[in-house]
């Protein structure tokens, strides 16, 4: 191993020890919903792909949705409701042009709508990759119709050449923020403001070395501050460390961030960010010697707290194959606020080497901070604007935008690890459950398609539920949450999808309802249903940190069900356990059944094979699921077995039937078909090459048979019959072998007449009518 390859694995271990070794990164979901088109309000049009950029329009009542060369207004509450749709598809000339530059005509040089967002007037921004030449525009929806105003904006800069390349943007206070690519070979990587004046990052590989952008948010941190502060906006990105001394290129998660106020420096960084910082961003999973890519970031905020308080949930995917964890983690705004306030820099520093090293600065820092926004401390030294700051701290920061210090999650661990489907998207959603406590809900999109619901519990990881939203499965590359509608839409290539918040309707008992944990349902008592707890106004009964499902009332007994099996016969009793949590066991008559020979424990029930007079009786399925207080345990099903015909008192007599329907038995009946079907090719070949002689010439050569013995008188019994072999000669020696075989018969018959032999039956040669015969 290369020994700068081991420095970087011992640089990066301890990322690895920050979390317990007894967490639980199996979790599993506690119920799995599989795909059903009642899981969710649909929308997809025929032969639109794509559906990866959202609006909400709530003042409208609208989801604005950006797909491959359209833009569709759809009813919030109900998106399978299609209210308009404007197509802006490339020109042939535009595809033509892409081609050339060797791009895919039927996915790459078409228009992918990238950027919508609402400017002040109410109007939409949007943006598309227009086959590789990106280009904005203004629409409005006005009289239920989508409008483009058709003033073409050079997208440059603001939308990404490429369409499946990862892009950022906002629009804060009419000002768009975009991180993104600047050329079409994708090598000028931007984070740019632009208007009203254009700003952006300089083209050097200590601010941005390849980097993979994520997504932005903007923090009104001049708000209440007693500093005079400015507003910042955030971006959060992957990108090559530049600090790390590895044989290999090694990937980090970064947060970077700039200020609303920023216009650049007066000689130097003129036009580009003087306000530009960037922070490496940890997630410490177990099993990961490398440090877990950052691929999508949810800002919540409390409405009635500080900015201080808001939090940023971030999903994080491994980049070597030898894992399939995927985490979440949490971070707060105060804590990445203090590290770029408060930090040390890191500096380049030249080694004997080729590599450059980045050591942490410990030199003077220029006052004012590099970095820092306006604030009142330098407005009292005479800089109001970016342009007044001095040279040396601009300096400064040019050549040391990175902080030395990294960020660390809260507790510094994950609030979820998962194994399995790679986690895409995420949004949080905060509910105060009926304890009074307020828990936030993550819900996270996966690779599969799927939706979890999770919470952390006190730093137990509990994942409530995973529903399969798209069939066949599609990555969710979307996640917008409305306040308006309490309604989740995930978009995907194949189509959106909308959910509800809780589906408390699931949990058919109290028991289920309890043990789900999920804070937005509760079992009411008066209604003797799991309920969504704001639509309730009785007594209900939730345990979300424990799941008690002993706070329930007794639960009616399972009414059981007559079962009739013959002797030697097989029978199937089901049973499906309530989640993925519970295990399901069998008893008799009161007494465990362990499983053996005749007795088989399926998944979803169990199997009689060869019943016996001793397989009668009353048997049930009784499910055990734990939680954080003890087991608990309920019957799901229960069956009053009789082995013999069925009496007059009702049951089913299990009887061996043959199978009428099905697509095993369409199979047998194709496939005798097709057998029917060749046989009667085949003879009808045989009757047309003479094989085989029909039915009707056969019945006529027997008559003539008969005829030619009648009119003979008849033959002697004793006589020789005669035969070819006799005949054989007399043909080959008339033609000598070259007489064409249509004359055969001729000759054998003038042969005949010459001879006068009154034993040549003339009736048998004249059916010698195939060449192969002969």
């Amino acid at each position: 191993m290369h020994p700068l390859l081991s420095l970087c694995a011992l640089w990066l271990l301890p990322l690895a020890l920050m979390l317990d070794e007894d967490s639980p990164l199996d979790c599993v979901p506690r119920r799995s919903v599989p795909y059903h088109r009642d899981n969710a309000h649909l929308f997809r049009e025929e032969g639109v792909f794509n559906y990866s950029t959202m609006l909400l329009r709530e003042d409208l009542d609208l989801l604005v949705l950006g797909a491959r060369e359209a833009v569709f207004a759809l009813d919030l509450k109900d998106i399978s409701k299609k209210q308009a749709v404007v197509k802006w598809e490339v020109t042939q000339k535009q595809e033509e042009d892409c081609k050339n530059k060797g791009k895919d005509p039927e996915t790459e040089c078409k228009n992918y709508i990238r950027i919508l967002h609402k400017s002040e007037d109410n109007r939409m921004y949007v943006c598309g990759t227009n086959a590789f030449d990106p280009e904005c525009d203004y629409m409005s929806y006005t009289d239920g119709k989508l409008v483009l105003e058709k003033n073409g904006e050079d997208g440059k800069g603001k939308c990404p050449f490429d369409p499946f390349q990862r892009y950022a943007s906002i629009m804060f206070e009419n000002s768009l923020y975009s991180a993104t690519s600047m050329n079409f070979l994708g090598s000028e990587p931007v984070l740019m403001r632009s208007s009203p004046t254009s700003i952006r990052t300089e083209f050097k590989s200590s601010w941005l070395n390849e980097p993979n952008f994520v997504s932005m948010t903007e923090m009104p941190e001049s708000d209440f501050s007693e500093d005079g502060d400015d507003d910042k906006v955030y971006v959060f990105f992957s990108e090559t460390a530049v600090e790390c001394d590895c044989y290999n290129k090694l990937v980090v998660s970064r947060v970077a961030r700039v200020c609303k106020g920023d216009l650049g420096g007066q000689r130097t960084l003129q036009k580009k960010w003087t306000s530009f910082l960037k922070a490496r961003l940890d997630c410490p999973v177990l099993e990961s010697q490398l440090p877990y890519i950052i691929q999508d970031t949810y800002r919540w905020c409390d409405p009635q707290k500080r900015w201080r308080d808001c939090l940023f949930y971030a999903v994080f995917t491994p980049q070597s194959d030898t894992s399939d964890l995927s985490a979440v983690c949490a971070y707060s705004v105060s804590d990445i606020s203090r590290v770029f306030a408060e930090g040390k820099y890191k500096t380049p520093v030249p080694v004997e080497t080729s590599f450059v090293k980045w050591v942490m600065y410990s030199g003077d820092v220029p006052i004012p901070r590099p970095g820092a926004c306006i604030d009142n401390a330098a407005r009292r030294e005479g800089i109001t604007q970016t342009l007044d700051l001095p040279d040396r701290t601009l300096q400064f920061i040019k050549d040391k935008p990175l902080m030395d210090q990294a960020i660390q999650p809260i507790r510094e661990k994950p609030l979820l690890v998962r194994r399995g489907a790679t986690f895409t998207r995420i949004i949080v959603n905060q509910v105060q459950a009926a304890d009074g406590n307020k828990y936030h809900v993550m819900f996270v999109g996966t690779e599969e398609g799927t939706l979890l619901k999770a919470v952390n519990y006190d730093e137990e990881m509990f994942i409530i539920e995973e529903v399969q939203l798209f069939q066949p499965p599609e990555p969710i590359k979307i996640l917008k949450f409305s306040n308006v509608t309490g309604q989740i839409y995930a978009g995907s290539d194949y189509g959106v999808a909308q959910v509800p918040l809780a589906t408390c309707e699931r949990s058919p008992s109290c028991m289920d309802c309890v043990l789900t944990r999920d804070p937005y349902c509760g079992w009411d008592k008066a209604e003797k249903r799991c309920v969504f707890i704001s639509d309730s106004q009785g007594e209900l009964v939730q345990s979300v940190k424990d799941g008690d499902a002993s706070l329930c009332p007794e639960a009616d007994p399972v009414k059981p069900v007559n079962q009739t099996i013959w002797p030697g016969g097989n029978l199937k009793l089901r049973c499906t356990a309530p989640s993925n949590l519970a295990i399901t066991t069998w008893e008799r008559d009161g007494s465990p059944l362990t499983p053996e020979a005749r007795l088989q424990f399926l998944r979803d029930g169990l199997l009689i094979l060869n019943a016996s007079d001793s397989d009668a009786g009353r048997y049930r399925c009784v499910s055990t699921e734990s939680s954080k207080t003890e087991p608990f345990s309920t019957a799901v099903a229960e069956y009053e077995v009789r082995v013999g015909p069925a009496d007059k008192g009702g049951g089913t007599v299990i009887m061996p039937r043959a199978q009428v329907s099905g697509a095993s038995v369409a199979g047998l009946q194709a496939v005798v078909a097709l057998l029917v079907v060749s046989l009667l090719a085949l003879l009808a070949w045989n009757f047309y090459k003479g094989h085989l002689p029909l039915p009707w010439h056969c019945g006529k050569r027997n008559r003539l048979q008969t005829q030619v013995t009648h009119e003979h008188g008849g033959l002697n019994q004793n006589a020789p019959r005669p035969g070819l072999v006799e005949e054989k000669p007399l043909v080959v020696g008339t033609d000598n072998g070259r007489s064409n075989n249509n004359h055969t018969g001729e000759a054998v018959f003038s042969a005949a007449e010459e001879r006068n032999d009154p034993n040549v039956n003339l009736p048998t040669l004249k059916y010698i009518d195939d060449e192969s015969e002969i």
